[in-house]
């Protein structure tokens, strides 16, 4: 492990801090877009940042934040420092940060090309989090996949720095599997090795072979995790969807970075078994079910591997639910125009689905193929133009004229549920915040002191209205699964307007 932190550091090394000292505003570009993709990517980065637990370097650019969690993992006897905290609060979920690393890993595998001065702060925020999820996988056959109670941490509002509510350690293993955070952090470290494959080619060897480890780990001991460990992980990140998505999403991340035909065949001989075919819609942090069949579309798409023609097959048929005007149409959009999946942090289904459609429309761009949807043909340029509007929806074309990335154009939420972005920061309040002294602060109407530059919060409701509300976590919070999937696709538009 110690060799892993000093290659990863070496990397780190050559990353150039650029300080942010305020928010900006988005220039305007009326020649080419209404927005400056380039800007909401630079800030959709810089975010992660604020999210940030453990030993903060000197090249951290979010200031007001501080080192915390400095003893994870002790209750335990090993080391769990580092990683993000999730959302606004202060627990390290593995589950949603073992899918974010996922996220923010293919968002640079498709993308990362185009992103110039952004590349290294985007392999910056993914090796923060496989650093940690290295130290979660280092025993054969145990994950440790969460640090801290959330039944303690939110009855606090407290910042991160004086965490005062236990730092219990909670992992899966043999007798208490979790197939679900078990694939996905294979996944998550097999796509990291991509990222980090030319640049830091002993890195990604280490990375890829714990994927390998930890994928069998996950294949082998089959349980959810949401039974095993339901009263921990309990209504915050249950798995609804079940563990099967998650084993296709791991093999298919493992059978594009290792070609290893081992997993070829895993996913022939499992994934009708496994989900392939399903008919959900949904791509987050629970269901990976859409997300594994784009990714292996690819195969088929762009590397011609024949077996993998059906899911050519089963992406169109997302596809086809998916676009307004065609037969097989089955989602739903605010009068605004906004994708609307549900109440609970909608915009992670807007940042996924958008991600989805670049990444699928290069594939065919590739292949020059395009959807066919009963009658209607569906080109890639379609695809492009139905993400585009719902990031520019995001970004402030919408009914409140509303950005809903914190810090980006002239109007954005104000009130975020954070624990870190609301209370006063550690230089300008250095005494402890006790637990529930911090209430009198969410509670209250004014804006938060310190900005999380970037941070998207979970936006509007059906109707396209949004309070603005502290208290209101449905709507009000940013979670990292949100941005991860948002940095590909800002990237894809930044570039495509000239930006970059």
């Amino acid at each position: 492990m110690a060799m892993a932190i000093t290659i990863f550091l070496f990397l780190l090394s050559f990353v150039t801090p650029v300080f942010l000292a305020k928010p900006t505003h988005h220039a305007h570009h009326p020649r080419f877009a209404s927005h400056n993709y380039r800007d909401a990517l630079a800030k959709s980065i810089l975010y992660f940042e604020g999210q940030r637990s453990g030993k903060l370097p000197s090249s951290q650019r979010i200031t007001w934040r501080k080192d915390s969690g400095l003893s994870d993992g002790k209750a335990m006897g090993v080391d769990l420092v580092g990683g993000y905290y999730d959302a606004g609060d202060n627990v390290k979920f593995g589950f949603p940060m073992a899918f974010t690393t996922t996220m923010l890993s293919w968002s640079v595998i498709e993308f990362g090309g185009l992103m110039k001065g952004e590349l290294l702060n985007a392999k910056q925020a993914i090796g923060w989090a496989t650093e940690y999820l290295l130290k979660a996988t280092a025993h054969p056959d145990t994950i440790y996949v969460q640090v801290g109670d959330a039944g303690s941490d939110h009855s606090c509002w407290e910042r991160p720095e004086d965490m005062d509510t236990p730092r219990s350690v909670y992992k899966i293993d043999k007798n208490t599997p979790g197939t679900e955070v078990a694939a996905e952090t294979a996944a998550a470290l097999a796509a990291a090795s991509l990222v980090f494959r030319k640049c830091n080619p002993s890195y990604s060897k280490i990375l890829i072979k714990r994927a390998i480890r930890v994928f069998a780990f996950a294949d082998k001991y089959r349980g959810s995790y949401s039974n095993g460990l339901r009263k921990v992980v309990c209504p915050y990140y249950c798995s609804v969807s079940g563990y099967e998505d998650e084993l296709l999403w791991g093999a298919a991340w493992l059978h594009r970075a290792t070609k290893n035909p081992t997993y070829l065949n895993y996913i022939q001989r499992n994934g009708q078994t496994l989900g392939a075919a399903e008919t959900d819609n949904t791509f987050g942090w629970d269901n990976k079910h859409v997300g594994a069949r784009i990714l292996l579309s690819k195969s088929f798409l762009v590397q011609k591997l024949q077996t993998l023609h059906d899911y050519k097959s089963h992406a169109d048929n997302y596809i086809c639910s998916l676009i307004p005007g065609t037969p097989a149409s089955q989602a739903q959009y605010t009068p605004g125009g906004l994708l609307f999946k549900m109440d609970d942090s909608n915009m992670q289904y807007v940042t996924s689905t958008s991600f989805l459609l670049v990444t699928y429309a290069k594939y065919l761009t590739s292949a020059r193929m395009v959807v066919k949807c009963g009658g209607v043909v569906i080109t890639p340029k379609r695809l492009r133009n139905v993400a585009k509007k719902q990031v520019d929806y995001l970004l402030g074309d919408n009914p409140l004229k509303m950005s809903y990335m914190v810090g980006y154009g002239a109007r954005y939420p104000q009130r975020i549920h954070h624990r870190g972005s609301s209370l006063p920061s550690v230089a300008n309040h250095p005494a402890k915040i006790q637990c529930r002294d911090g209430f009198s602060v969410m509670k209250s109407q004014s804006p938060n002191p310190n900005v999380l530059v970037g941070a998207v919060v979970g936006g509007p409701d059906e109707h396209d209205r949004f309070p603005d509300e502290r208290s209101d976590y449905e709507q009000s919070e940013p979670a990292t699964y949100i941005n991860a999937p948002l940095v590909g696709t800002l990237t894809y538009l930044a570039h495509s307007f000239g930006q970059l």
